[in-house]
């Protein structure tokens, strides 16, 4: 993209005046000199010549100024990295389009997964990858829409015109095809993928390209939430719901500061004996105004904003003081995956039981194949030092990704929870026993112990006894309670039927199953 004078912004003009004006000055002063002085004659050629120098001066000033100018202007509109235009030059040409009432469309493109791609290769991989992708990009737009890079991992394309919106989504789907199949770089091939969202102006509806910008990534955002590798157009939905999120958000920090937080918990029995050898911590939110809310409702929004942290470190301090002194049993406590993510989680686990005196061998954290698979190198780095402290590392909802045993040797896991989902669903389909009793004869085979949670009813029961399961979570043997609750249990068998007052909390309605990365710090 040439930049051209009437393009430049007054300070690149006055880098280019000024010399003029200085210079134009020093040459009137010294001719208004010579014109007043009586001693010096001038000639007709002299002063011709004079002249001469003067406007050839001016000439070769002006020309070298405005290109080295218009090529510095020129660089501020380029990424360096990728040497496709950059945010600035995007701003500058929407603004242009919009202001001829031209009907424009925008789409926001993230990578998915480059964060993993720049810690596993380096950033020197990460860099070649960022310009194979702008190449993808330059091919698939052609010459009938403008691409570039906003930085990072972003990238965007906007297309003018009548038909803009609809050819703009056929080359995003056409992007996610190019994106979706490998990419070589130097010996290696990596898999990425990408989110994009889109958004759209009919050039009279007063949208500026900040403004179109900000709704193609909050549609991006929602792309990326829905599971990736697809395109979404903005809705005014979407504002509506970030304002909930938002309040809901401001609302968690004020209940982190006014206690309203409490921790139930599960206990877990054995299952030969039905004696209780382990809980698991369940955070409850009751609210000042009287309501619950479900930790499906609060827990995606505080991984959002990362207010997940304080609320896992809360379940964890809290969790510990409360199973002190519970008879050496077990304490099972689920770990989000931006906890597991973050650095200084383990140091922060090494200062809650040093401070609770909580004896790390009766600590369990469980994970899911989600806080392993967004971040592996970070997290096998994580849990090595939180086997250090003696802490064991449970897997949880194993049925309902995809771990192989590779996956399960590479890191090490002390014990498998079988989802609520392949224990309920086998008893009715022959394939899911199998593959529950697959499961649990692997996790034996590498020495790990079974719980089968979601347990309901005695068939269930006697389903996962028989397939060897160690311990058994459910509502056939007890809810969730509070802790002053807890201990009349501890010495006490699980019932041997289920207890009509144990299967449902009071005043509550059993909470929907919630995804995988919806339950931790649950």
């Amino acid at each position: 993209m040439q930049v051209t004078w009437q393009e430049l912004g007054t300070a690149p003009k006055m880098l280019v005046i000024a010399p003029l004006v200085v210079l134009t000055g020093i040459f009137a002063s010294v001719t208004g000199l010579v014109l007043a002085s009586d001693q010096i004659t001038l000639s007709p050629f002299l002063i011709m010549g004079g002249l001469s120098i003067y406007v050839i001066a001016v000439a070769v000033l002006c020309m070298i100024g405005l290109r080295t100018v218009a090529k510095l202007q020129n660089l501020g509109m380029t990424d360096s990295l990728s040497t496709l235009p950059n945010r600035r030059s995007m701003h500058g040409e929407i603004r242009g389009k919009i202001s001829r009432g031209d009907e424009l469309a925008v789409a926001l493109i993230d990578l998915d997964g480059f964060k993993m791609v720049n810690d596993l290769y380096g950033h020197a991989v990460g860099d070649e990858l960022i310009k194979k992708c702008a190449v993808i990009l330059r091919e698939v737009c052609g010459g009938d829409a403008r691409c570039f890079r906003l930085g990072g991992d972003e990238f965007a394309i906007y297309m003018a015109g009548p038909l803009s919106n609809t050819i703009l989504e056929g080359m995003c789907r056409g992007l996610l095809e190019r994106l979706g199949q490998s990419i070589p770089i130097e010996e290696r091939r990596i898999a990425i993928g990408a989110s994009v969202g889109l958004s759209h102006t009919s050039g009279s509806d007063g949208l500026d390209s900040s403004e179109l910008l900000r709704r193609a990534d909050v549609a991006m955002y929602v792309s990326k939430r829905g599971g990736k590798m697809r395109c979404t157009w903005f809705k005014a939905d979407f504002d509506r719901n970030l304002e909930a999120i938002r309040d809901m958000d401001e609302e968690l920090r004020a209940a982190l500061l006014n206690d309203e937080f409490r921790v139930n918990y599960q206990p877990l029995v054995d299952a030969k004996t039905r004696e209780v050898v382990a809980v698991e911590s369940l955070i409850r939110w009751h609210r000042r105004d009287g309501k619950n809310v479900g930790p499906n409702v609060f827990i995606p929004i505080a991984e959002e904003s990362g207010l997940i942290n304080s609320i896992g470190l809360f379940v964890l301090r809290q969790s510990c003081k409360d199973a002190l002194g519970w008879n050496g049993i077990k304490l099972s406590v689920n770990i989000s995956a931006a906890q597991l993510r973050n650095p200084e989680f383990p140091i922060q686990l090494g200062q809650i039981l040093e401070e609770t005196g909580f004896e790390a061998e009766r600590l369990e954290l469980e994970i899911t194949e989600t806080c392993l698979v967004l971040d592996p190198v970070v997290a096998e780095r994580s849990l090595d030092l939180i086997r250090g402290f003696g802490v064991n590392v449970v897997l949880d909802d194993f049925g309902t990704g995809y771990a192989s045993i590779g996956f399960l040797r590479q890191f090490r896991f002390e014990k498998l929870k079988l989802d609520r989902s392949l224990v309920v669903d086998s008893a009715d389909d022959e394939s899911l026993r199998a593959m529950m009793l697959s499961s649990i004869s692997m996790a034996q085979a590498l020495k790990m112990n079974v719980t089968a949670e979601g347990v309901e009813t005695e068939a269930q029961a006697d389903l996962v006894r028989s397939a060897g399961c160690d311990q058994i979570q459910g509502w056939l043997y007890f809810k969730a309670m509070p802790p002053e609750d807890i201990a009349q249990h501890l010495s006490a068998l699980a019932p041997n039927e289920p207890n009509k007052q144990n299967s449902a909390e009071p005043g509550l309605e059993p909470q929907p199953e919630l995804r995988p990365e919806q339950r931790k710090a649950s």
